[in-house]
């Protein structure tokens, strides 16, 4: 009976009492409210690809737009190899065919919110990579129109996830907000972590738990997941995101 009462104490504490306090924060802080008034324009976070002669993977995430930006990001891909003039942008929008090539800037704002760096490879690492994260982009089993499902997925961040699970030397974890991230081809799932280094188990998308080096500790609720980061100690919360210690937390804007 203890243990009956504790669960929905959990569910208050760990789920519903972070989002709540985020959405009051997000209510206050304004913002576009439609897509054709939001800024799109770059970040200025890479620099030009002409005066960068390396080979370059950037993974970003950024707020979504509207009362979605409550609880979840989007995230997309860059690459580009040696010595190319420009960068190549991987995403995944949700109107019609869903796989993107350079549909926004490379470091673009996503609905005005300035994007984070979830992880970056340079040099001939990068360049090793980079053939197996485009032939990745090629084999998303979602790219033909109606495939896309904001909810549980797949969506943009199932995307980037599936991209990362082929190229796990990438060897980072998507923000514990990039809502869609834990769907599964399969519905239900259990197995390796995308980044190799742990075990996950997955119900549709809508519940699971993963335990990884990389992943850290997450337990997902109809896809709001909480939990904490093992290799760089941080709370993952609803809303808010990855909230640590040292003060490094995932932005929210």
């Amino acid at each position: 009976m203890r243990a009956a009462r504790l669960v929905p104490l959990l569910v208050l504490l760990l789920f519903l009492l972070p989002l709540v306090t985020h959405a009051a924060w997000w209510s206050m802080r304004g913002g576009a409210d439609d897509w054709r008034r939001a800024d799109w324009s770059s970040a200025k976070l890479l620099p030009a690809a002409s005066i960068e002669p390396e080979a370059t993977v950037h993974v970003f995430a950024a707020r979504v737009g509207r009362w979605r930006g409550v609880f979840a990001h989007h995230s997309w891909v860059v690459v580009k190899e040696r010595g190319a003039s420009a960068y190549t942008r991987f995403d995944v929008v949700g109107w019609g065919t869903p796989v993107r090539v350079n549909h926004r800037e490379a470091d673009g704002r996503w609905y005005g919110n300035l994007p984070e760096l979830v992880t970056e490879v340079r040099g001939e690492a990068a360049e090793r990579l980079i053939p197996r994260i485009r032939e990745a982009v090629k084999a998303y089993a979602y790219a033909t129109p109606g495939t896309y499902q904001a909810w549980p997925g797949p969506n943009s961040n199932s995307f980037v996830q599936h991209v990362m699970a082929e190229v796990p030397e990438l060897a980072q974890a998507l923000p514990p907000t990039a809502i869609g991230k834990d769907f599964r081809n399969d519905g239900l799932f259990a197995g390796f972590t995308p980044s190799r280094t742990g075990v996950q188990a997955s119900l549709y998308g809508l519940a699971g738990v993963t335990i990884g080096w990389v992943e850290g500790i997450e337990v997902n609720l109809l896809g709001l997941v909480a939990g904490f980061d093992l290799r760089s100690p941080a709370l993952k919360l609803p809303g808010w995101g990855r909230i640590s210690p040292l003060g490094s937390s995932s932005p929210s804007s």
